[in-house]
């Protein structure tokens, strides 16, 4: 659903608004009223989208408690909606697995995998979806085929061959995103995320129509932070250029920031940058002299979690540089080492990979674009509006657009023929974690050698992510522009001498 604004997105905004808004002008003992107050100020007399006010209440409440970081509460007891608030009503929470997590009273049980005959059949005489089944699983009921679900396989020859187009095709559709079947059912048909498979892209949140899947937010407590005066600096991916609308220049975007509460802001595309050179270096050191078959692009933790999940003898082949957002973190915390570092990006695994015991010292806090804007709603702050004294200019075309599938790939090559140009590149790119796997799958056989691999979890790369605003379409023209119109193209060579260690 993230190709549109939708209800869903409607409803997460205002949640993420109110719980922005608690956390910047509520006070300690108004603090548990103020939350139990919003799935009234939400839902009102009636219902919009539930069968009742009360399950769309209910609804409400657990994405209040996901928002506040907390964990949805158990069906089969009684908890309070503010249970375990303490623990969230501080500036130094992380998240804590799982990430992605289902709403049971919100989801609708859709029908897994399946196909049935509708009432388009006209129960023709040739009968080509008898014909087809390489089972025997049609057969014809009151003149009507019929489908035996027991032997059926679910090879959709059937669906090819009806002149009527009469069979359908029904799967879920947070089943049918997800990349590394992590999603089943439970007990109730309800989809149930296996957090052993699962690697917290998010897309099975973005294409569930009943909006009944959600990940924890720590929008309280960077807008706790703020209103405690601490010094808190944002670092921004590439990807927030069309986000907030078409009026939104790199400077309004910058001074929004800034009048939200951030005392700076900086560009994670340098962290991109640094990132393509060292890169670029390890391809010439060890891909293109053999020591290694085949280099892994760190920078899309879903794609590197999937790499060490499902082809662990692959592990060695990951590059062991920072991923952008750390490598801009560092930099940053070594400019101002007593400041709170918040990434905003497009990508909701991005938070896991903040929580990992090797980087909490860098990042404190992630926010997604969606999440950004209940912060600018909670401030009543319009980006379109507002003007700047000055714009982002930390980084380069290239940094810039990692934000895009084959934009890793295009840096690196590009850093590649600038600084070794005798050394040939082959570079291949995989987006999507259904073609993440393909393509591991293909090196693991051996028959993709001598390359670097930039893998993208999400369809187009960071900016098709689950925490973006607007299509991929409308916001890939955007970086476009924004590439074009950098007044550097690759990063230089001087970016070697930083250290981040």
């Amino acid at each position: 659903m993230n190709n549109q604004y939708t209800p869903v997105n409607e409803i997460r905004r205002k949640i993420f608004t109110e719980i922005a808004k608690i956390g910047f002008f509520s006070t300690d003992d108004s603090l548990i009223h103020d939350v139990e107050a919003i799935p009234y100020s939400i839902v009102q007399e009636k219902p919009r989208y539930r069968d009742n006010i009360y399950r769309e209440r209910a609804v409400a409440s657990e994405r209040v408690r996901l928002a506040m970081g907390m964990s949805l509460r158990p069906e089969n007891k009684a908890v309070h909606l503010t249970e375990g608030i303490e623990a969230s009503n501080i500036d130094e929470k992380y998240y804590e697995p799982p990430l992605m997590q289902v709403i049971p009273s919100a989801c609708a049980a859709c029908a897994p995998n399946k196909y049935e005959v509708s009432n388009m059949c006209r129960g023709c005489v040739a009968h080509p979806c008898m014909q087809a089944c390489p089972k025997g699983a049609i057969s014809m009921v009151d003149g009507y085929s019929h489908i035996d679900q027991s032997k059926c396989i679910k090879c959709g020859k059937c669906k090819a061959a009806c002149p009527y187009d009469a069979i359908a095709h029904k799967e879920r559709p947070c089943e049918r995103a997800c990349g590394v079947k992590a999603i089943t059912s439970d007990e109730l048909g309800r989809a149930k995320i296996m957090d052993d498979k699962c690697v917290s892209c998010g897309q099975c949140m973005v294409s569930c129509p009943f909006g009944a899947i959600s990940d924890k937010s720590q929008i309280f407590q960077l807008a706790h932070a703020m209103r405690e005066g601490d010094q808190v600096i944002a670092i921004v991916a590439p990807a927030y250029i069309g986000q907030f609308g078409d009026k939104v220049t790199p400077r309004k975007f910058k001074a929004a920031l800034l009048a939200t509460g951030f005392s700076n802001v900086y560009e994670v595309a340098l962290g991109a940058d640094i990132g393509a050179i060292s890169e670029a270096h390890h391809y010439a050191h060890e891909v293109a002299t053999g020591n290694l078959p085949f280099l892994l692009t760190s920078c899309c933790p879903s794609w590197s979690m999937m790499a060490r999940k499902y082809f662990p003898t692959m592990i060695g082949n990951i590059s062991q540089e920072l991923t952008p957002m750390v490598a801009t973190a560092r930099k940053v915390k070594k400019e101002f080492p007593g400041a709170k570092i918040v990434f905003i990006g497009p990508c909701a695994s991005k938070k896991l990979e903040a929580m990992r015991t090797t980087v909490r010292s860098d990042v404190d806090f992630v926010l997604t674009f969606e999440e950004l804007w209940g912060l600018f709603d909670a401030k009543e702050i319009d980006p379109a509006s507002i003007e700047g004294d000055s714009s982002l200019h930390d980084a380069t075309g290239a940094g810039r657009g990692y934000a895009v599938s084959g934009g890793v790939a295009g840096a690196i090559e590009a850093c590649l023929k600038e600084y070794y140009p005798d050394v040939p590149v082959h570079i291949e790119h995989a987006e999507t974690l259904a073609d993440c796997k393909k393509i591991l799958a293909l090196a693991k056989a051996g028959k993709i050698k001598g390359c670097m691999i930039e893998g993208m979890a999400c369809p187009g790369g960071c900016m098709g992510g689950a925490g973006t605003n607007v299509p991929l379409a409308k916001s890939s023209k955007a970086l476009k522009a924004l590439i074009a119109g950098s007044s550097q193209k690759i990063p230089s060579k001087d970016l070697e001498e930083i250290q981040l260690d």
